[in-house]
């Protein structure tokens, strides 16, 4: 399961590694000038190093906590220093006094905002999804309704409204102003399902009409990816003029409310995008027989489907999954980017 976290100092190195890994030099810089100048001198400083939880990736997730912190200063222009030393002003991660002087001079502000675990809502993620449903719609014949686990703001529940081009396939709205072509290899299934319900859960649920929230989730986009901020604006800019229902509720108790009422002539898909891994391993093991429960009363006429796209310890990238009910499909369907750049499909063997 990679390198034990033991400090936030290990948890900012490791955060490091990844973010260099996907593609994101200047926050990879800045977790390593936090993991290697962060000290008790500050409030913020105090609060990180004794951090009451978890602070790795994996669980609190703390140095991305503290770098979309100071990402929502930069995005708002109320650090004037700060917006200097960041892109697209600057290529390269500032020296550590002026991101030291940046978390004493806005300690309340970075202590507030770190109070809320991430919420990066990854658009890109939708390159794996997508091909699951356009699988799922083949193999049942049937409308789809989506129901996803940990949506944050709704964002990839917006995916039937994304342009798409996997391979030499396009499929989705290709007048969308949310374009992905993720590097792809395998076969790209086709098809254009049809959605008849889209619902989602959250443990804290963005609106994407909210100024405050619409911040979060572009500061949660690391610095220097421009193309990943623009993506997700224009994604918030579709969740605002489709809104979908998100209700504040854990996974389980959402789950034993929406079950016993799945659609009849249409099938019911269940999906995470790494959120699945930042459930109690409790929660984990009760939706599980929830989800296992339903689908073995499902019928061809109400089918049912669970898929995760998570990380499971294994490279490259996540690994996307699938189980249908009752057609008895249970496989890895994809490797995929954790950001959702590459597919490697494989499809139902």
């Amino acid at each position: 399961m990679g390198k034990p976290v033991n400090s936030a100092a290990d948890a900012f190195a490791l955060q490091a590694s990844h973010c260099r890994a996907l593609g994101s030099p200047f926050t990879a810089d800045l977790c390593l000038l936090f993991a290697e100048n962060l000290d008790d001198s500050t409030t913020v400083g105090r609060h990180v190093l004794n951090w009451m939880g978890n602070p790795s990736h994996r669980v609190d997730a703390v140095p991305l906590r503290l770098c979309a912190g100071l990402h929502s200063l930069v995005l708002t222009g109320v650090d004037d220093e700060l917006v200097a030393a960041y892109p697209p002003h600057a290529g390269e991660v500032p020296p550590w006094p002026v991101i030291h002087r940046a978390v004493v001079k806005h300690d309340a502000f970075l202590m507030d905002w770190m109070t809320s675990p991430p919420q990066t809502n990854e658009v890109q993620r939708s390159n794996a999804i997508w091909p699951a449903l356009q699988t799922i719609a083949e193999q049942t014949g049937l409308p789809l309704a989506l129901w996803e686990i940990g949506a944050s703001a709704g964002l990839n529940l917006q995916l039937d409204r994304f342009s798409f081009r996997h391979a030499n396939k396009a499929s989705g709205d290709q007048d969308s102003a949310v374009k992905l072509a993720p590097r792809w290899s395998g076969d790209a299934p086709g098809g254009a399902p049809l959605i008849v319900e889209k619902a989602g859960c959250d443990l804290n649920p963005l609106d994407p009409a909210n100024p405050d929230h619409r911040l979060r989730l572009l500061s949660y986009v690391w610095a220097g990816q421009n193309d990943r901020v623009a993506r997700t604006a224009a994604a918030i800019d579709l969740a605002q003029q489709n809104p979908v229902h998100l209700e504040q509720m854990d996974a389980v108790s959402w789950l034993r409310k929406k079950l016993p009422n799945r659609p009849t002539n249409a099938c019911t898909v269940i999906y995470t995008t790494i959120a699945w891994q930042y459930l109690p391993d409790e929660d984990k093991k009760a939706a599980k027989a929830l989800i296992a429960a339903s689908g073995e009363a499902a019928d061809t006429h109400n089918p049912l489907a669970i898929v995760h796209m998570e990380g499971d310890g294994q490279s490259p990238g996540a690994s996307l999954t699938l189980r249908l009910w009752p057609q008895s499909v249970d496989c890895e369907l994809a490797r995929v980017d954790f950001h959702g750049r590459w597919v490697d499909w494989r499809g139902i063997s």
